[in-house]
């Protein structure tokens, strides 16, 4: 008994030595490897280093914002970060257009993300991101799969998301969190487009999603990864599975097992005469794995952004009932007093609800910046030198806050800078970089849109939302690959006041 005692603790000793080991010599490596950058003095890096600049700015995208546009070249270099960003739209053109080959995501981007994306279109280079980008550009863009689409859309708004609203319309003590309604009706609405299912997470008792839960959570933990000073620091917590990264490695447990549980019921159904997405993909590829990244990449991009656009959008319009007034008066011109919209045609003339919409993300992108990395030494149009294997980081949401690019009222939420005689104008799309650019542009834009114009148009027609107290100036966000708004939006629900009363008020403001 004794020898067995003895040897057990001789062995834990062992494992246990070996575990000290293993720490200090990565912390060690971690030192040596970061210390040029970690112990740089000048004052952005501390700045960043001991967080100050949380001392000024409630958001880290306001902070690079400020710092950007103290910039000559609206260019800067966070060097604990070995990170360059620009918010010169030239250099948004030549990283997207011009040099697109020399500014992939890379394989820096990829292991960020890859426990969560995988090998999805969003965290992949070369062959594997054009097959993916060739399949999907195939399908979105059928006349069947929008028709699609646009059911989904409209039976998520007729059967849930407007009868959850009506349920506490009206009610004084009773506050909803928009965001949260938001997410659960987008979760609802790429399910069942993408893949045939329906979780149900926008039923009135707003049920608890798992798969959901741990999305969220995964999100969160593979966007700060990109924010430590080195990689080897998520890398060693990752092997000792320690911290944020054991609640990440279970977060993906998660995801993976209900991310095949999806693709087995398809298989179980049978996918070939299906027209979800998911079953479009299962008919050209059997690579279980890589159905399961197309699955993640497709949650992240039908959910997250639109859900991060909807919500910016109607705190926006909770501060600007002058700008609710105007869409609902083109709304009754074009479409009817109290009716719903019925054909893709109708929504295609409401311009002044698509420069709102547009304005919404000039100032709250849902994604506020994006990063490539540098194959090889290269030199960005304003003179900035880029060095191989260089972070380089574009930022949308200092771009919206550019005196330089949209004038001095550049912080004002003006739908009408995007009109010209009532019409709406796009801008260049490298001054507004929202659905990215160029060769890797968002092949769901125009889907996204109809979601987002859908949405608007039904909740805007029937009430009025009005932000609980306490109500700040401006948003604050929490870390995530998508736009955040800390806490939730809580608002309360009113009936909306009467085409003439808006009127009344939209002549007012004018």
């Amino acid at each position: 008994m004794e020898s067995a005692v003895s040897g057990f603790f001789w062995s834990f000793d062992q494992e246990f030595c070996c575990f000290l080991v293993v720490t200090v010599l990565l912390i060690f490596l971690i030192l040596y490897f970061a210390r040029p950058r970690v112990w740089c003095k000048c004052e952005i890096c501390q700045s960043y280093m001991n967080t100050s600049w949380k001392n000024h700015f409630d958001n880290l995208c306001d902070w690079y914002t400020y710092l950007l546009k103290k910039s000559p070249t609206q260019t800067i270099h966070i060097h604990v970060l070995d990170n360059t960003i620009t918010a010169n739209p030239v250099n948004v053109e030549y990283m997207l257009k011009t040099r697109f080959d020399n500014f992939p995501k890379g394989k820096p981007f990829s292991a960020i993300l890859g426990d969560f994306l995988g090998r999805g279109i969003f965290n992949v280079d070369g062959d594997l991101w054009r097959f993916q980008k060739k399949m999907a550009s195939l399908e979105l863009g059928r006349t069947s799969i929008r028709s699609y689409a646009f059911e989904v859309v409209h039976h998520e708004i007729e059967q849930r998301l407007v009868p959850l609203l009506e349920s506490v319309k009206g009610k004084e003590d009773i506050f909803i969190d928009l965001q949260d309604v938001f997410r659960r009706f987008c979760f609802d609405s790429i399910c069942r487009f993408s893949f045939g299912l329906d979780p149900k997470c926008l039923e009135l008792t707003l049920p608890i999603s798992k798969f959901a839960v741990s999305f969220d959570l995964a999100s969160k933990l593979s966007a700060e990864r990109a924010m430590t000073v080195s990689p080897l620091v998520w890398k060693m917590r990752r092997l000792l599975n320690i911290g944020d990264e054991k609640k990440l490695r279970k977060s993906i447990k998660m995801i993976n097992k209900l991310a095949q549980e999806v693709i087995n019921q398809r298989r179980k159904f049978g996918f070939s005469d299906q027209e979800d997405l998911l079953s479009r993909f299962m008919t050209s590829v059997s690579d279980e794995t890589f159905l399961r990244d197309i699955v993640v990449s497709f949650l992240l991009a039908g959910r997250d952004t639109v859900a991060s656009v909807l919500t910016s959008f109607f705190w926006l319009m909770a501060n600007h009932p002058e700008v609710e007034a105007a869409i609902l008066v083109e709304a009754d011109r074009v479409i009817g007093q109290n009716k719903e919209i019925t054909s893709y045609e109708q929504m295609k003339e409401l311009h002044y609800l698509h420069a709102a919409m547009y304005e919404s993300m000039r100032l709250y992108p849902p994604i506020q910046f994006d990063s490539k990395f540098c194959l090889e030494d290269d030199v960005l149009p304003d003179g900035t030198t880029v060095k191989k294997g260089r972070r380089v980081t574009y930022h949308p949401y200092a771009m919206g806050r550019s005196e330089e690019l949209w004038g001095t009222d550049c912080l004002e939420f003006k739908p009408e800078r995007w009109l010209k005689d009532g019409v709406f104008f796009p801008e260049n799309p490298f001054k507004f970089p929202v659905f990215q650019a160029g060769i890797r542009v968002c092949l769901g834009k125009e889907m996204a849109l109809v979601e987002l114009k859908s949405v608007a148009i039904s909740l805007l027609n029937r009430f009025h939302i009005e932000l609980a107290p306490p109500q700040t100036t401006t948003p604050r966000f929490s870390p995530g690959l998508t736009a955040t708004f800390h806490g939730g939006l809580q608002v309360l629900v009113r009936a909306q006041s009467g085409p003439s009363t808006l009127k009344n008020v939209y002549s007012a403001v004018k």
